[in-house]
């Protein structure tokens, strides 16, 4: 080393600038960074990605709500398919996926779908198909998940019995029952509804009845306050 490069000193003023510099500069490569996977966001929008995403475009797709692959990716036409699905559904169609259309979806924004619990069976499973296809074959799909989710908010409910066949056999509860209609075999709808309610899936919000109102004689469920229709169903 040279005499000269010796007795070189940075001045502590431009060392301090260099400091500042570095930190600036690591700051704005964390931003230029890609986001973490959506599994840990608080919502899905357009611009997300991962395996939640996919997870949701598959929904969709089944639901006929979006067509093509579910690839992960969050463009603009899973927004497209998010909006449709928020507007049949009574939410807020701003085509973000926050707490509530994730729930009305059956969908954890933590990276998988809920589970039905460690009291699901495909016991449990056949039979609220069956009573999908007895109450509510031939409405729309969103309306059969909603029959499903009624059963199991009984079932969460201390009023009615605490399984899916105590709540199902009830005395008077389910006209399919009465009328012999909870025998039929359900079709792929129906169970697919029954799953989907099992997952998570709750159109409803809570909702322990339904009726239709243009065959609904009973003056106490008519007069029940109606939270929302879905198909021919009133939902209270």
């Amino acid at each position: 080393m040279n005499a000269i490069s010796s007795g070189f000193k940075i001045p502590k003023a431009a060392l301090a600038l260099a400091l500042v510099a570095i930190v600036v500069a690591a700051a704005l490569a964390a931003s230029l960074a890609p986001a973490p996977d959506v599994a840990e966001a608080a919502v899905l929008k357009q611009g997300s990605s991962g395996a939640t995403v996919k997870t949701m475009q598959q929904k969709l797709i089944n639901w006929g709500y979006l067509s093509g692959k579910a690839d992960g990716v969050f463009g603009p036409k899973t927004k497209a398919a998010v909006i449709y699905f928020q507007k049949r559904n009574g939410l807020a169609a701003d085509g973000i996926v926050g707490t509530k259309t994730a729930q009305a979806m059956g969908l954890k924004l933590s990276g998988t779908t809920t589970s039905g619990g460690s009291g699901t069976s495909s016991t449990d499973l056949n039979l609220l198909a069956h009573v999908v296809y007895g109450e509510a074959r031939g409405e729309p799909y969103t309306g059969q998940v909603a029959v499903a989710a009624v059963v199991l908010n009984r079932v969460k409910s201390s009023s009615f019995p605490n399984t899916v066949s105590g709540v199902v056999y009830q005395s008077g509860a389910f006209d399919c029952v009465a009328d012999g209609q909870i025998n039929l075999s359900p079709n792929q709808s129906a169970l697919n509804a029954a799953r989907d309610a099992l997952n998570g899936w709750d159109p409803t919000y809570g909702c322990l009845f339904y009726y239709n109102p243009r065959t609904a004689t009973s003056k106490w469920m008519l007069s029940r306050t109606v939270k929302l229709n879905i198909g021919n169903h009133a939902f209270c």
